[in-house]
């Protein structure tokens, strides 16, 4: 048994299919326990003002977390550490430069948040009162309390987003998967243990004790594959700049996201009170299908898209066989949603506080998420195609456009439908960039086994369109009211 255990720890993935495999385990893990997450925290407090300071307290921190970690540090890091990985096997460089460079990338990245944290600590309240302008003066100030707890949650994150990288570039993917759950189980913890003896603030220690769980469990990983920590600080380096030359365009695409979501965040605030956690808790559960596939996939095909990048059929290859596994389970997933977000949302939030009025409120926002899963699910394979060519302005510049169009759909259609309507201009602008990234990927390498694919959906559609019409059809006889 150990010995399984110790193989299946440390033994590299060497396909894309055993790789995307394990992330989805364990990202349906993680995606879980988020779920359950919800259901405390929807029960607890329902869909109103406690609930949406929380919400609000989590995006300034999260917006730092996302900006220099999440895709932005991978975007760079792992192309440029997998290349100096296989220099090291065959003896062209010296193994020391890899522990050399892991070193200097998480120091840097550490002083770097440490400053970001800071000013995000001492700026609590002007920060709290630009993203949540529609609170009230008390429910800005636990805000601002909150957020300041929060603050120290990045910092993990961004030590373990190092360690992480580590690890895909070796493709183990097995602890750097586990460590998502660790986080969720920390606001758990949280909800449950430190909320009623600390109030909101519990919430928020809940938020730094995952953060650090996240980190510590990919630590023994990490030092199991022969690296050390090494007190070295060099801007000099080479690598360190060719990874901050190509986090640049990332991050700046990140940023566009980020302040997508903050936008959302003012805009929802501003509608009637709850509307932020109901935007929250239907986004959160439609991103549970896109982390337990799109993301997954994207994950696990990076490192082999880096290899493959300008190897123009092998790139075709894996790029179609990876998006038609993820659309296969996308689009019926897509299809259930939407014909059962009723249900999924009365099972999943509805005890407690949640009331009927929330969960209607929720439902329509879900659907009108769901619409657009397909394009949300496989924008990030797109994207890491490009990054795997080493180009990563084209992604900020399409995410630019994607977003603009976002923010004045939802500012529109806020007035039209409410907070359902933030998402349905979601789902538009999330469509038009997928159509822009694949158009423009199409032009870069040609006609990515557009064939195969259009076959693949055209069956995955029609199945998955013939059992929702059979789901719409037992619910009108189950329950015909």
């Amino acid at each position: 048994m150990n010995v399984f255990l110790s193989r299946l720890v440390n033994r590299p993935m060497s396909n894309i299919t055993s790789a995307a495999f394990l992330v989805a385990i364990f990202s349906i893990a993680s995606r879980l326990l988020g779920v359950v997450r919800d259901h405390i925290l929807a029960g607890r407090f329902g869909a109103g003002e406690s609930l949406d300071i929380y919400y609000a307290a989590f995006r300034v921190p999260d917006f730092i977390f996302n900006l220099l970690v999440l895709g932005a540090l991978s975007a760079g890091f792992i192309p440029v550490f997998s290349e100096m990985i296989k220099k090291a096997e065959s003896g062209a460089e010296d193994r020391e430069k890899l522990v050399c460079l892991a070193s200097n990338v998480f120091n840097a990245l550490v002083l770097l948040l440490l400053g970001l944290s800071v000013v995000g600590i001492i700026f609590a309240e002007p920060l709290t009162r630009f993203v949540a302008p529609g609170l009230s003066f008390e429910a800005q100030q636990q805000v601002a309390n909150l957020s300041r707890i929060m603050f120290l949650s990045p910092l993990f994150l961004g030590m373990s987003g190092v360690l992480g990288g580590i690890l895909q570039s070796y493709k183990q993917f097995f602890v750097y998967s586990l460590s998502p759950i660790f986080y969720n189980v920390g606001i758990i913890i949280g909800a449950l243990y430190l909320e009623p003896a600390l109030g909101l603030a519990g919430l928020a220690w809940g938020v730094v004790l995952g953060a650090s769980m996240h980190f510590a469990v990919q630590v023994p990983a990490v030092f199991r594959l022969g690296f050390s920590y090494r007190l070295v600080l060099d801007f000099a380096d080479s690598g360190l700049r060719q990874i901050a030359r190509m986090m640049g365009p990332r991050t700046l695409t990140l940023a566009i996201t980020q302040v997508n979501l903050l936008a959302m965040t003012v805009l929802a605030s501003t509608l009637e009170s709850g509307s932020l956690s109901i935007f929250n808790l239907a986004n959160n559960l439609q991103s549970f299908p896109l982390g337990v596939f799109g993301i997954s996939f994207a994950v696990a095909a990076f490192p082999f898209l880096s290899e493959n990048a300008y190897r123009i059929e092998e790139l075709k290859s894996r790029f179609s066989s990876t998006i038609r596994q993820i659309l296969f389970f996308i689009i019926p997933a897509s299809v259930l949603l939407i014909t059962l977000r009723a249900q999924i949302i009365r099972v999943i939030l509805g005890s407690g506080n949640f009331d009927w009025n929330d969960t209607i409120l929720t439902m329509n926002t879900l659907g009108f998420f769901a619409l657009s899963l397909f394009a949300q699910a496989t924008i990030p394979l797109l994207v890491r195609v490009f990054y795997a060519r080493r180009n990563s302005w084209t992604p900020f510049l399409l995410s630019m456009a994607s977003v603009a169009l976002n923010i004045i759909l939802a500012y529109v259609l806020r007035g039209y439908f409410g907070v359902a309507g933030l998402a349905l201009a979601f789902s538009i602008a999330s469509i038009f960039n997928f159509m822009c990234l694949w158009l423009w990927l199409y032009y870069q390498v040609g006609s990515l086994d557009l064939d195969k694919i259009f076959v693949s959906v055209t069956k995955f559609a029609a199945a998955a369109i013939g059992a929702g019409a059979m789901v719409q059809l037992l619910k009108i006889a189950i329950w015909p009211f």
